[in-house]
């Protein structure tokens, strides 16, 4: 086609000569861009016989585009952002920050409403409340459980956010979980400092966003944080201390809170409570700068650089005591991890056994109850899930020989059902790797387990078992020992009666939101690096001490 004219008009109004068979769209935009004054190629779009000219893979030309000789060209002008993003682009990106928000709090809400009711975990682990000394404790009634559950997951997500410097995104989860725990009971929340605290993240945020539009909440914000913290944690930390045994976990909190209420202070126009605040914010900074012979003396012990400054921070300094605090750190590490493997083993064992008529999980501690006494453990285990883990009844249903033969019945019609699921995933498994459906069928009923089978259909000439003597019909007993999906029964003839088996999860944002609790422990709210407040609190004193001088 040669050499073509093309008649522009819009943000830049002429005539171009083109090659139509070399020229590409991003050409020919960059053309345009460079005679018009929009700012760049981004913030161009050019329209032809009513369509928008797209770049694709960039190798198209604009004759195979339909681009002809004396084609008419409008050069539109697309709105854009100061960093030069189009309205487009920026109302995009908002989009799907609102709806990962979005998708977050319902996780978080799916969550702890599975992990405060009972309910048996889709998951292979447990959300537990815990104090500061890692004991499990019941805070009031599930909602209750609920809604500081959601708060603390909430919390955790926000904090992550903090540390990769999110903070418009942090803000947003805090107050989230600032919603989450407004819904539990007021008095369970003064016994507690994750509000405080959390107060105190939102105000760190407004701060390292610049935003003074925030100036009064904020001020309203700290006094709620600092009032909430003197009642959970005693008139000058003296309950704290206590319970940590004369340590001094919050000292970079209150730091932080210090350096806030300076800077409130400052904007407030209050200028001598802000230097005696922000004073006062500085000596705890240099309480918590770590020596590097003390740190040095630690790290040849064997121990991290992190560790070793967390510990030094929160014992004042002192090496035997720090070196107490990680030994004491490892242990309860061990213990916790071997706490975690025992529920797992024991969500595997209520997976087995079914969900109540309300979905509730069987009560293992209730049922290892019933075992001590006597009484056999699937046998004990219906019982329970049949009378919502109501002990008594359960006991009366044992006791008594109609309702026990028929407890017998529905505990031999689950192990069949399981059993029989589980010889159905071995069956799917093997035909997926090649193997001939009726010899698997053939060799899974003879052989009972999949790893079985699967040896004697390698051992078969081409890889074809032979046509064992024993049916599958015939062998859906014992020997298909436990090799089935634990997770894949989910209770018996009445386990089904109330909603759907299958739970709706979004399993991208509950590990997200999970992966955070599993990395915390009882000092995570504590353990701040205090870089970014010690440049603060110099900056704020030099422009106290600037406004004395001006004013001398």
């Amino acid at each position: 086609m040669g050499v073509g004219k093309l008649k522009i008009g819009g943000s830049w109004s002429g005539v171009l000569e083109v090659e139509l068979d070399d020229w590409t769209v991003a050409m020919l935009r960059q053309e345009v861009a460079n005679r018009s004054d929009c700012g760049g190629t981004h913030c161009l779009n050019l329209i032809s016989s009513g369509r928008v000219l797209r770049d694709g893979d960039g190798t198209q030309k604009l004759s195979q585009l339909g681009v002809k000789n004396n084609s008419k060209i409008l050069a539109s002008k697309v709105s854009t952002d100061q960093d030069g993003k189009s309205v487009k682009d920026v109302f995009l990106a908002e989009e799907e920050r609102s709806n990962r928000l979005s998708r977050l709090k319902a996780a978080a809400t799916s969550l702890s409403s599975r992990h405060a009711d009972g309910s048996l975990p889709v998951e292979d682990f447990n959300l537990e409340l815990e104090n500061q000394s890692g004991e499990k404790v019941q805070l009031g009634s599930e909602t209750d459980q609920r809604a500081i559950m959601m708060g603390l997951m909430l919390h955790a997500n926000a904090k992550a956010l903090i540390r990769r410097e999110q903070y418009k995104d942090a803000l947003e989860v805090l107050t989230m979980g600032e919603e989450a725990f407004s819904l539990c009971d007021p008095k369970l929340i003064e016994m507690v400092d994750n509000v405080s605290i959390l107060q105190i993240d939102m105000v760190w945020c407004y701060f390292m966003l610049h935003d003074i539009s925030w100036l009064s909440v904020a001020g309203v914000r700290l006094s709620r944080a600092r009032k909430g913290i003197e009642r959970a944690h005693g008139k000058e930390s003296s309950r704290l201390r206590v319970l940590q045994g004369g340590r001094y976990p919050e000292l970079a909190l209150h730091l932080r809170m210090e350096l806030l209420e300076g800077v409130v202070a400052y904007h407030g126009g209050q200028l001598q409570k802000s230097k005696n605040v922000l004073t006062a914010a500085q000596a705890k900074y240099f309480q918590l700068q770590v020596p590097d012979e003390t740190l040095s003396l630690l790290m040849s012990m064997g121990y991290k650089e992190r560790e070793s400054k967390r510990a030094l921070r929160m014992n004042n300094l002192d090496v035997g005591s720090a070196v107490d605090f990680l030994v004491e750190e490892k242990m309860k590490k061990a213990q916790k991890r071997e706490e975690n493997l025992r529920r797992q083993q024991e969500i595997l064992e209520q997976k087995q056994y079914g969900v109540t008529p309300l979905r509730k999980a069987v009560d293992i501690q209730k049922l290892n109850d019933l075992v001590s006494i006597g009484f056999e453990k699937e046998l004990a285990a219906e019982a329970l899930r049949k009378n919502e883990n109501d002990t008594q009844s359960a006991l009366d249903d044992l006791t008594n020989p109609e309702t026990n033969s028929s407890l017998q019945n529905e505990v031999i019609s689950r192990k069949r059902k399981r059993l029989r699921k589980a010889a159905t995933a071995a069956i799917e498994k093997l035909v997926s790797m090649g193997f001939d459906r009726a010899s698997v069928e053939a060799a899974v009923g003879a052989f009972g387990s999949e790893e079985a089978a699967l040896n004697h259909l390698l051992e078969q000439p081409n890889g074809s078992a032979a046509n064992p003597s024993v049916p599958l019909a015939e062998t859906q007993g014992a020997q298909v020992a436990d090799n089935g999906v634990l997770n894949a029964e989910q209770g018996g003839s009445g386990a089904s009666q109330t909603g759907p088996s299958v739970v709706e999860r979004d399993v991208e944002m509950e590990e997200e939101l999970t992966e955070e609790l599993q990395n915390a422990d009882a000092y995570s709210d504590y353990d701040i690096e205090v870089i970014k407040e010690g440049e603060a609190i110099a900056h704020y004193l030099a422009l106290l001490n600037s406004a004395d001088n001006n004013n001398a």
